[in-house]
């Protein structure tokens, strides 16, 4: 009937204008005229199709409710946007109702956040723009990045913020799959993961540190001489062979005890790790190989020379040059100490980042030591006490100059010279000086992306911990089924 019509526009009209104290600014005449009118078209063509009423009632509820306006205040600066803009995204701050219910004034019928303003811009943007991130140029990238913590846009947000400021994409830690497996190499891999880590850590520094120790310790002149009295002896044929003392030396004991420790250590780690060929490419792995390598290359070759005491010895003395090359690599092992140390892993972050900086430097020092190289060899040709015989052996004092060491063993001393001298120093310092700020902004990202990690990690424990402590104080508060019985079974009097 046609009371029934107007009554359901009379709904229909009250239900889109909304309630007096509603969120949502839908109270113009024109929306409800609109509504209305659809209302009217819906409910002729349910006279001919009674189910098609339910439909379109529903399909122009749902429209209404995504056209609805809403007022969101920033610190005193509004903005009006859609319903169905903020729905596109249910699990952000402002997507969910349930979220930012709590930042809503019933009396001024808005959303108050006490926000950075300029921030705003392109937190709305993100929801007009389908998930879009863009940072305003006024808007500084830690106050951004903060605004869009608060915001809960989400990881995927974050990681597509970071990735168009220019920074570098963290890189996922792959697990074995294994339990076992993965126990072990958290122990050997992350020292930071448990107790037990942090042991084998403390012990893999020791180890290390003793080995470096030992290895500048050998090269003091009172344990040099006896060894090279020994290889003398032998090399000599007018003299007895001595017996090596390589294998009963104090630092031979000592240096196969870390190399034990080394290579258990890498078995290990290998057998543990989740890729091993992943594990054979990391360069920290082949500094581990490398490290072990000399002393077992050392061990066999002089397990050979006992056995073959007949080698000539032209061949003795070049497998001594050869052995002193190899042991040379031992002093890789230094560079283990990465593994522990945070700070190094920083640095060494930070100049594979800055690698492309780093080539440019040398390629501007290497035109320099060119240039001033000649230029200084030409105005002291005609000095009869130069120091510059060749623009090659010019290239040292280019280099020294350039990098403002300075070590006098070449100077010019002609006028033209000096001031060719006084060029090249002004050009090194400027040519040092300009891929410096890229290298110290790529260090005080890793720094604070180390920083930043290590918070999270420290505030996730921390949630950790206060959960089990809450746990705990429940399951005590609860008490046993036998306190809840003392309980219930109270006399009067007490």
């Amino acid at each position: 009937s046609m009371d029934a019509i107007m009554w359901k526009i009379a709904l229909v009209s009250f239900e889109n204008g909304g309630p007096p104290h509603s969120p949502w600014k839908i109270n113009d005449m024109n929306n409800t005229l609109s509504c209305s009118e659809n209302a009217m078209d819906a409910l002729l063509r349910a006279d001919h199709s009674p189910h098609l009423f339910d439909e379109d009632m529903l399909d122009m509820d749902m429209d209404t409710e995504s056209n609805e306006r809403v007022l969101i205040n920033i610190a005193g600066l509004r903005y009006e946007t859609q319903l169905g803009t903020l729905n596109q995204f249910p699990d952000t701050l402002l997507g969910d109702p349930a979220k930012r219910i709590k930042y809503f004034d019933p009396l001024r019928n808005e959303y108050f956040f006490d926000r950075n303003r300029p921030s705003f811009d392109g937190i709305l943007y993100f929801y007009q723009s389908g998930g879009k991130i863009r940072r305003p140029v006024n808007v500084s990238i830690d106050v951004f990045a903060d605004e869009i913590r608060f915001y809960q846009l989400g990881e995927e947000a974050m990681d597509r913020f970071r990735e168009d400021e220019g920074f570098i994409k963290e890189e996922e830690k792959p697990l074995p799959q294994n339990e076992f497996q993965k126990q072990v190499w958290l122990i050997f891999e992350y020292p930071e993961s448990s107790s037990p880590a942090r042991g084998i850590a403390i012990v893999s520094v020791i180890v290390i540190t003793i080995s470096i120790i030992t290895f500048c310790l050998e090269t003091l002149p009172e344990f040099r001489d006896e060894r090279e009295l020994a290889v003398t002896s032998r090399l000599d044929n007018s003299t007895a062979p001595r017996p090596s003392l390589t294998f009963t030396d104090p630092f031979f004991i000592i240096e196969t005890t870390c190399v034990i420790w080394f290579t258990f250590e890498l078995i290990v780690r290998f057998f543990a790790c989740p890729s091993k060929s992943e594990f054979s490419k990391t360069i920290m792995n082949i500094i581990d190989i490398m490290s072990i390598m000399p002393y077992f290359i050392t061990v066999g070759t002089e397990l050979a020379e006992q056995q073959g005491q007949e080698h000539q010895n032209g061949q003795q003395a070049m497998s001594l040059a050869i052995l002193r090359v190899i042991r040379l690599v031992r002093v890789f092992r230094i560079f283990k100490l990465s593994r522990h140390s945070k700070g190094l892993q920083i640095l060494g972050q930070t100049l594979k980042a800055s690698m492309r900086e780093l080539g440019l430097l040398i390629f501007f020092l290497f035109i320099g030591v060119i240039l001033f190289s000649s230029a200084v060899y030409f105005a002291e040709a005609d000095e009869p006490e130069s120091h510059f015989s060749s623009i090659p052996d010019a290239f040292w004092w280019a280099v020294v100059t350039m990098t403002t060491v300075g070590y006098g063993d070449m100077r010019p001393v002609t006028v033209g010279g000096k001031i060719v001298g006084s060029l090249c120093a002004i050009a090194g310092v400027l040519t040092i000086a300009l891929p410096v700020p890229v290298i110290v902004s790529n260090f005080n990202y890793f720094y604070h992306r180390e920083t930043d990690q290590d918070h999270k990690a420290s505030v996730k424990s921390q949630d950790v911990e206060n959960n089990e402590n809450a746990e705990g104080l429940l399951s005590r508060s609860s008490g046993t089924p036998r306190d809840v019985t003392k309980r219930r079974h109270v006399t009067p009097r007490e």
